[in-house]
């Protein structure tokens, strides 16, 4: 049986992965389970996350806006996430609350590098910028093949880049493994095709294992 670690220091937990891969039902798992703990924690998902990210999620992921420009995008993901840091996540972790994220900086290197084939070293840059320069603690990306991912999720009434296709997410996929090497400090891989239970168990293990060798 293993014990959870106590500690006032704030911890930030990022997921990752292509659209459809089960992340969110992960996020909600395990932010369950810290909460059962007895853990204070706080939810935020990009893009979005507070008054103005919204607003910038809105015109993002409208599929009207076909338009948009790989540029535009880029600029209006790092600037949700900018007042989403400094509004959320940054109090929150001041304050020693466990903060789960349902994507953060690596989705726009993952996205906006690999999918829409922009310089990545720019993008690395633009992302410390709106952080402060933040890292999460740990990564757990879900990895999983588009194509299995998109029959699995049955996304219907895609957003704008949901709707992309199943090309773009093969090109998300494969720079997000990319990052998980050039990260493996704090990036761990689960193959996302498992069930969600095992898929839990797997990362409620490395969260406790985390906890323990960091929070002393």
């Amino acid at each position: 049986m293993m014990k959870m670690f106590t500690s006032n220091k704030g911890v930030f937990i990022s997921f990752e992965g292509i659209d459809g891969c089960g992340k969110s039902t992960q996020v909600s798992l395990l932010l369950s389970r810290l909460n059962d703990q007895g853990i204070k924690t706080k939810l935020v998902r990009e893009p979005g996350g507070t008054k103005i990210s919204e607003k910038i999620r809105n015109i993002l992921l409208n599929k009207n806006y076909y338009e948009m420009s790989s540029r535009t995008e880029a600029l209006l993901m790092t600037a949700s996430r900018a007042q989403l840091t400094k509004e959320e996540i940054i109090p929150a972790l001041e304050k020693g609350i466990f903060v789960i994220a349902d994507r953060f900086k690596d989705s726009t290197l993952a996205y906006q590098g690999g999918g829409r084939g922009l310089n990545t070293e720019f993008l690395i840059g633009l992302n410390d910028f709106a952080t402060f320069e933040i890292d999460p603690d740990l990564t757990f990306l879900l990895d999983i093949d588009a194509k299995d991912s998109f029959s699995l999720s049955k996304i219907e009434n895609a957003d704008r880049i949901e709707g992309a296709g199943i090309e773009f997410q093969q090109k998300v996929r494969s720079e997000y493994n990319k990052l998980a090497k050039l990260y493996d400090d704090r990036f761990i891989t689960i193959d996302g095709s498992k069930s969600i239970s095992v898929i839990h168990s797997t990362i409620w293990e490395k969260t406790i294992n985390f906890f323990n060798e960091n929070l002393k």
